[in-house]
């Protein structure tokens, strides 16, 4: 069991998990979706954990694959340890609850009903998430929305796999596998956002559910073939070159292996092959400039605002700025300062550097409207006003979140970061 979890050795591990007593142990009710387990949370010296109990061998095997995806740097949530009691043939799994995290209904039920910008971001995310255990090596098996949760990353959405009960780990997967892997998750994106519907008293949702949940197909289609095209091109051809590298950059890749290859010993035309790491070509640029660690669209856009910030020093001062000045800059005078107006406003249980990207897409969405940069402190002082909204925010938010200017929508998909 892990250092920092020390304390949880001291729990009544002999007992069911069902046994467990409420009255002297901290447990935190939170959404959990369907399950064939027992699933219950426990706070921790402030950290909360969540216990599952399973057939021994079923636990055994969800804690290697765990293990695997936090090795490999896949998101999923964090393997903590197991207490295993062979005697009852019984294991309770421990995982690290995700801190910022949501289920997909909370985060649905808070937008317009039906299709809009965040069921697309949301959709986007199960298809990167399966496509980037599909490259791992990994089959779901189980991959469902209930067995996801959600976070926020600046203007898109990350998913992370939660329930790993009936994954397999291979050296690779064969096109069969992971056919079969995409039909079970765009059959059980349809029921689960069909379920969503009838819970909403959409009846007309059921169809909308199943043609939205194929597009899960098409979206993870387009990303494997992208990852896997090798075009043929001439050597010379450093423009293609560069426009493919930019195309998985933006993607989030990062570069591994670049191979030219020659398609025939005597032509002068070769095939393009590219090795790519994961998804985190953004991630490490920001550590690498500030030391900053965020998800991989929220750095793609703190380092566009990082930019913005470097070419308006490099105008008023008149001369170029070497950008690791310009990144400790940034940090001193326009990140740091920012987050102290922020974190007040959106309490322990919310990340605050999501919440400074959604303060530069309220800047984008009022310098459209006003027709110029309005500036940084007009988009906060109005967020600020706005009660500084957020899905993952607690129900008691103020309902005028759900009918906001703020979509959340795309303004900040765009290069210049607003």
């Amino acid at each position: 069991m892990r250092d920092r979890a020390s304390r949880l050795i001291e729990l009544p591990w002999e007992l069911p998990l069902a046994a467990w007593p409420a009255s002297s142990l901290n447990f935190r009710d939170l959404p959990v979706g369907p399950s064939r387990h027992l699933v219950r949370f426990l706070v921790v010296d402030g950290l909360t954990f969540a216990l599952k109990e399973e057939p021994l061998e079923v636990a055994t095997d969800e804690l290697d694959v765990l293990r695997h995806l936090e090795g490999a740097g896949l998101p999923a949530v964090l393997a903590v340890g197991l207490a295993a009691v062979p005697e009852r043939d019984s294991a309770i799994l421990i995982t690290e609850y995700l801190a910022y995290s949501i289920q997909y209904r909370r985060l649905l039920m808070r937008f317009p009903l039906g299709p809009g910008p965040y069921r697309d971001r949301l959709l986007d995310a199960m298809a990167s998430l399966l496509v980037d255990l599909h490259r791992a090596g990994v089959y779901w098996g189980d991959c469902s929305l209930a067995n996801t949760l959600f976070r926020r990353d600046g203007d898109k959405i990350q998913a992370y796999l939660v329930d790993a009960e009936t994954s397999e780990i291979h050296p690779a997967l064969s096109d069969g596998q992971r056919a079969y892997d995409l039909d079970i998750l765009v059959e059980n994106v349809a029921f689960g956002l069909a379920d969503l519907a009838a819970m909403q008293g959409r009846p007309e949702g059921f169809e909308d559910a199943v043609a939205a949940a194929e597009t899960v197909r098409t979206r993870y289609c387009a990303v494997w073939e992208e990852l896997h095209l090798e075009p043929e091109l001439s050597p010379g051809d450093r423009h293609a070159i560069r426009a493919r590298i930019r195309r998985l950059n933006e993607l989030g890749f990062a570069i591994d292996e670049l191979v030219l290859e020659p398609t025939e010993p005597s032509s002068e035309v070769v095939r393009l092959r590219v090795a790519v790491a994961n998804r985190r070509f953004h991630g490490h640029e920001l550590q690498k400039l500030t030391g900053l660690v965020a998800l991989e669209g929220q750095a793609r856009l703190l380092l566009n605002d990082l930019r913005e910030y470097q070419g308006w020093l490099e105008h008023q001062q008149r001369k170029p700025i070497p950008t690791v000045d310009a990144a400790a800059r940034w940090l001193e005078d326009v990140l740091e300062p920012s987050l102290a107006a922020l974190v007040p406003a959106i309490g322990p249980l919310r990340d605050p550097l999501q919440a400074y990207c959604d303060v530069l897409e309220q800047k984008w969405l009022l310098s459209e409207a006003a027709g110029h940069d309005v500036g940084l402190e007009a988009a906060m002082t109005a967020y600020l006003d706005l009660g500084a909204p957020a899905p993952e925010a607690g129900a008691n938010l103020a309902d005028s979140s759900i009918a906001l200017d703020i979509d959340w929508s795309g303004g900040l998909d765009q290069d210049d970061g607003g």
